[in-house]
């Protein structure tokens, strides 16, 4: 009886551990083109942590692991809502493709939890339909903060509420108490920075006691609110932005070439009210934003690993960071090309190294990629029947199972010259994993030298004139010149978001 109650215990131990989050679901009337994506809200830099395909009659279904119970981020289709999680849960997702993820269903492990987090939401759109923020910001400083203190009281009444016609864990309510907090210091903020434009910026500018002390109230354990809640990270930048402003104006003519990330890393040196809880958020904030797109020169990448390596205390932040640089960036040219688990439609093994001794370019692809067949396919064609003769193509897919790979490959790429391969499980395959091969940088490619030295950053754009001089210093021939927008397919900008994803607007708006 003893053994069979401890493996009982160790069975409930492991479950409560657990990181893995099991769902499905199906959405109605969606595309087999239609990806959904999780990623964690709560997170800085945050790259998605599943992406799930879609079959023809909606259905979808997978494991991720969660870092942390909390709010997460689903995309699809363009468009995104939150969700609460939590590890080792088995859930089961339903909604219709016009209105998904806007509107969900959950059952399962999280249907409580999420149940009551929507009934919330949708209390505080009606709510904030029947508010004038900004008649309230014009108004008397007294009388805003007395209407604040009413927005809060109503807020937090609907949270009771919901707490016990719901009954979700204490968690979720913990969440949603901190989202409504950060919704009044944000209209707080809102107000100090309209009462200063209107003062003229005067230095004289003042908030009164009362207003201070009940900003100060709503922020009683900052440090896990920062954690927590990327628009309290958004209210504390606001709160900071004048100062900083002064400050890069002051070093702007000590040195023209600094970064972004350098001045607010130096300007946050010298706040020693801000935790370093708060620096390591608010600064991972800065440099995701700022400095980290596919265009950023070596020097300046350089840089920031600095910053990251020196000043970023949090280990997680610190590796969540160096994730997104070289997924963004790629490898350091130079390094050694990572060999990866390959096959070719026969079923064969595929190694990289086969190429040694002539330069080749790694083309990563996937049928849902929307703009794959029109977009770069015949730009593809023109840049491998000029370059075929000095160098290889490798055509590594990324769909979801190997017989879609073959039947991919064989309807795009026939006649093209090359190596067409399989990476198995997608994007959850060996080499997407090596490579910082990502949904939102589908197509991207890669070169290669003769020695198997990484020879280029990533690239999202075939027309892109820094890959045409890489190949062309490759093959020693010279390209024609090709218009830069030609097969341009992702904004780079977006690389960003991605990687630090806009969660939700601040629940309550000003009324039109």
């Amino acid at each position: 009886m003893k053994k069979y109650l401890l493996l009982f215990i160790i069975a409930i131990f492991v479950m409560s551990c657990s990181k893995k989050v099991e769902v499905k679901g199906k959405i109605a009337g969606s595309s087999p083109l239609e990806r959904i994506e999780f990623v964690e809200a709560s997170g800085v830099a945050t790259l998605p942590l599943a992406n799930f395909g879609i079959d023809k009659e909606g259905n979808f279904t997978g494991t991720f692991e969660a870092p942390k119970n909390g709010m997460y981020v689903i995309n699809y289709a363009g468009k995104q809502n939150l969700i609460f999680l939590k590890g080792g849960q088995k859930l089961s997702i339903s909604g219709n493709s016009a209105t998904f993820p806007n509107e969900y269903v959950v059952t399962g492990d999280a249907k409580s939890d999420n149940d009551f987090f929507q009934a919330c939401q949708k209390f505080l759109t009606t709510y904030g339909q029947n508010l004038n923020i900004q008649q309230l910001v014009s108004g008397d400083e007294a009388a805003y903060v007395k209407a604040m203190q009413k927005i809060e009281a109503d807020i937090n009444k609907n949270i009771e509420e919901n707490v016990k016609k719901f009954n979700p864990g204490k968690e979720v309510v913990e969440w949603k108490k901190i989202d409504a907090k950060t919704a009044i210091l944000n209209l707080l903020v809102n107000y100090e920075m309209t009462q200063k434009q209107m003062s003229g910026n005067n230095p004289s500018f003042k908030l009164s006691k009362a207003f201070t002390d009940y900003e100060a109230k709503l922020q009683e354990n900052k440090d896990n609110m920062i954690k927590t809640s990327p628009f309290y990270r958004q209210y504390l930048l606001t709160k900071m932005s004048m100062d900083f402003q002064k400050f890069a104006q002051s070093k702007a003519q000590e040195k023209t070439d600094i970064t972004t990330s350098e001045l607010f890393n130096q300007f946050l040196k010298n706040k020693k009210e801000v935790s370093q809880t708060e620096k390591d958020y608010l600064l991972a904030f800065v440099i995701a934003q700022s400095d980290v797109h596919p265009q950023t020169p070596p020097a300046t990448t350089d840089k920031i690993k600095k910053i990251i390596e020196e000043d970023i205390k949090d280990a997680t932040i610190k590796s969540d960071l160096k994730k997104m640089l070289f997924v963004i960036n790629g490898f350091k040219i130079g390094d050694d090309a990572p060999e990866a688990s390959l096959v070719k439609q026969d079923g064969s093994a595929y190694k990289l190294s086969e190429n040694k001794g002539k330069p080749y370019m790694m083309v990563f692809y996937a049928s849902w990629n929307p703009y794959i067949a029109e977009g770069t396919v015949p730009v593809l064609k023109e840049v491998v029947n000029f370059y075929k003769s000095k160098m290889n193509f490798v055509f590594v897919n990324l769909d979801d199972t190997k017989d879609q790979f073959t039947k991919t490959s064989n309807a795009l790429l026939k006649g093209i010259p090359g190596t067409n391969v399989y990476g198995e499980g997608g994007l959850n395959s060996d080499i997407a994993k090596k490579y910082g091969v990502f949904g939102f940088k589908l197509p991207s490619f890669v070169v290669v030298d003769k020695n198997g030295k990484v020879a280029s950053r990533s690239f999202v754009n075939l027309g892109d004139q820094d890959l045409v001089a890489i190949l062309d210093k490759q093959t020693g021939l010279s390209a024609p010149k090709v218009d830069p927008a030609a097969q341009l397919q992702i904004d780079p900008s977006a690389l960003q978001q991605q990687a630090a994803p806009q969660v939700e607007k601040v629940p309550v708006e000003a009324k039109k």
